[in-house]
């Protein structure tokens, strides 16, 4: 402070510059999204692999190397070996070092890349804590060994006439950034199958297992579907552009959407143009105005564009802001338009059967709108009176359509059951990205319903208005949508009603991992000088063994019975702990809810009956203590 002025000092020695590896570990958003322990896709961990790996990718996109072998460690080591030209020799501690330095900005070595920017590899290098590199060329090898994004050792070239070209990466993520971390790995094979399906004949091996695709985004397309479709998947390819869809007989629209072989999960501007597309060629098909909503529900579709010096709305390359197919080129959706236009609408001439089909659920979907018009409009009302008066809905101030705020990817909206807990949580939440939605009893077991109950019934329809998802999963107001439950069995009836209206009406929500479940502590274990909250009976024993003696154990059997202090901290964004509701190409919707939700009573009581854990399953445990 400046005695004179009272004010701040603010001189020469103010002003700092950074050198480009604290840059990144200072803000580790910028580049890689956030930071994460593994538990979900989009965690740093992962965006560090694909950083690495869409160097690999582009290699083979430029007709270089068909294998890429991956290797992780139960510690979290990532090796990562492709067989491309590998980088030339004299560049390979400049490539991993040197901020805007690649070979991508020349577009005669690499026309249609993901990794334009010359900056991926080195945010990798930045946040290990170690980082090698190794490039093989013409029978010598290369490399530089970092840690933090300093360099340690440089290896200059030597002898290795027994290794095919191409470049070797090995990092170990900085755990005093990502703290303990652990890949899972569905969600490493998720990404590797997604490379493959873009990347025909390509092999991509992890720790053994051998991924790769014959048919593109049909594989794709016919590995994820999670019903059996109306009718046979449409595959359409053309140069710099693939697309494949059908449609099934649920709700919602589901996409996958790429450029260059990046999986864009916001979409953006191709997305957008695919949409329309659809909607559009299938009207003109049919000659008739229908709405295109009605044409696109229940659709499942993939669409996959080559865009020369594509540009992303961020470092993690999620979200296509290009408008043009190349610098002097024609635009994006126009080019897709064109392409679907021309290529959908000699298909549908050319399958009369398939024609058939879809018209058919078009006028089914067209039929059921009608149907709900009216009740809608009341239902919006009667969303709108509840939400101001009735306070089923605590709000925050932050969405998840905020999309320029950062603080918008941390919206959350608790979904909990009766007063005292939406009590508790609405005391310890944070209000600018928190909020919480009160149920009122048990919800409606939704399967078999049509999409009428959402409206009819209250709690659905306040639910759905509090999310905003009636018109489209673009509206949704909140990126986290967390079922916070009691842990006993009301809890977890109330929690599988909820994913079966979730599964029937708004899969997109769970398919686009917005939904997770609260883990909240089952025993809180103190003495005098510390206090334990246990997430399960394991950690209860190992608690108990820490503090000896006879410390107080008390076993919550509600979120009502937590107090507000207390549940601040199983809330907090540092410390909450979110389980997500995943559904995987195994996962068959139609067959899960049938089992576990339909009429099949007495099989499903065979089956809790031989699955069933009883508390005397635990007594060894306690025995121990």
């Amino acid at each position: 402070m400046d005695s004179a002025t009272g004010s701040l000092t603010y001189t020469d020695e103010s002003i700092k510059t950074l050198d480009w590896q604290e840059h990144v570990r200072r803000r580790p958003g910028m580049y890689i999204g956030k930071l994460g322990d593994g538990k979900s896709p989009d965690d740093g961990i992962y965006i560090l692999l694909k950083e690495v790996l869409d160097n690999s990718i582009d290699e083979y996109a430029m007709g270089f190397g068909k294998r890429i072998d991956i290797k992780i460690g139960e510690d979290g080591a990532v090796m990562v070996r492709d067989y491309g030209r590998g980088i030339p020799l004299g560049k390979v501690i400049d490539v991993a070092s040197k901020m805007n330095t690649g070979a991508k900005y020349d577009s005669k070595a690499f026309k249609k890349s993901v990794g334009l920017n010359g900056v991926g590899i080195k945010a990798v290098n930045a946040l290990s804590m170690h980082f090698d590199i190794r490039a093989f060329r013409d029978g010598q090898m290369a490399g530089g060994y970092f840690s933090k994004g300093l360099l340690v050792k440089e290896q200059k070239p030597t002898n290795a006439a027994n290794e095919k070209n191409g470049t070797q990466t090995s990092f170990f993520a900085d755990e005093e950034l990502f703290g303990p971390y652990h890949f899972n790995m569905e969600y490493v094979e998720a990404m590797v199958r997604n490379y493959t399906y873009l990347n025909a004949g390509l092999i991509i091996a992890v720790n053994g297992q051998e991924f790769s695709s014959q048919n593109g985004l049909l594989d794709l397309l016919n590995e994820n579907l999670g019903e059996s479709p109306l009718y046979a998947p449409i595959h359409l390819k053309g140069e710099d552009i693939e697309v494949a869809l059908t449609h099934g007989g649920g709700y919602g629209e589901t996409y996958f959407s790429f450029v260059n072989g990046q999986h864009t999960t916001q979409g953006g501007t191709h997305l957008a143009a695919f949409r329309e597309a659809i909607a559009r060629t299938i009207k003109e098909f049919y000659k008739k105005d229908f709405d295109p909503a009605d044409v696109r529900s229940s659709i499942v579709a993939a669409v996959s564009v080559k865009v020369e010096e594509p540009v992303f709305e961020s470092q993690t390359k999620t979200k296509l802001g290009s408008r043009d197919m190349s610098p002097n080129g024609v635009s994006v959706r126009n080019f897709i338009l064109d392409f679907i236009k021309d290529r959908l609408d000699n298909y549908l001439h050319k399958h009369s059967d398939i024609a058939d089909i879809l018209l058919k659920k078009i006028l089914e979907n067209e039929k059921e709108r009608k149907a709900i018009s009216g009740i809608q409009k009341l239902a919006r009302e009667r969303a709108k009176k509840a939400n101001l008066h009735n306070r089923k809905l605590r709000d925050c101030r932050v969405h998840y359509t905020d999309s320029k705020n950062p603080a918008a990817e941390k919206s959350t909206l608790f979904i909990t059951e009766g007063d005292s807990a939406s009590g508790s949580i609405t005391k310890s939440r944070d209000v600018a990205a928190q909020a919480v939605f009160s149920l009122r009893g048990k919800p409606l077991n939704s399967y078999g319903l049509t999409k009428k109950i959402v409206y009819e019934n209250e709690e659905f329809n306040l639910l759905q208005a509090a999310l905003d998802i009636e018109e489209s999963m673009d509206n949704l107001r909140y990126n986290r949508v967390v079922v916070a439950t009691d842990a006993d069995v009301d809890g977890m009836h109330i929690r599988l009603l909820l994913i079966t209206f979730f599964l029937q009406f708004f899969p997109d929500l769970i398919r686009m991992n917005h939904l997770y479940i609260l883990q909240t502590p089952l025993f809180r274990i103190r003495n005098k000088k510390e206090t334990i909250y246990c997430y399960s009976e394991e950690e209860r024993v190992k608690a108990i063994r820490k503090l000896g003696a006879k410390p107080e154990i008390t076993r919550f059997k509600g979120l009502g019975e937590i107090s507000p202090d207390e549940f601040r901290e199983f809330i907090s964004e540092d410390r909450i702990r979110l389980d997500p509701v995943r559904l995987t190409k195994e996962d068959i919707t139609h067959d899960l809810l049938e089992f576990y939700m339909g009429k099949n009573t007495q099989d499903r009581q065979e089956f809790i009956v031989q699955n069933l854990r009883t508390d005397e399953a635990l007594e060894p445990e306690k025995a121990e203590i």
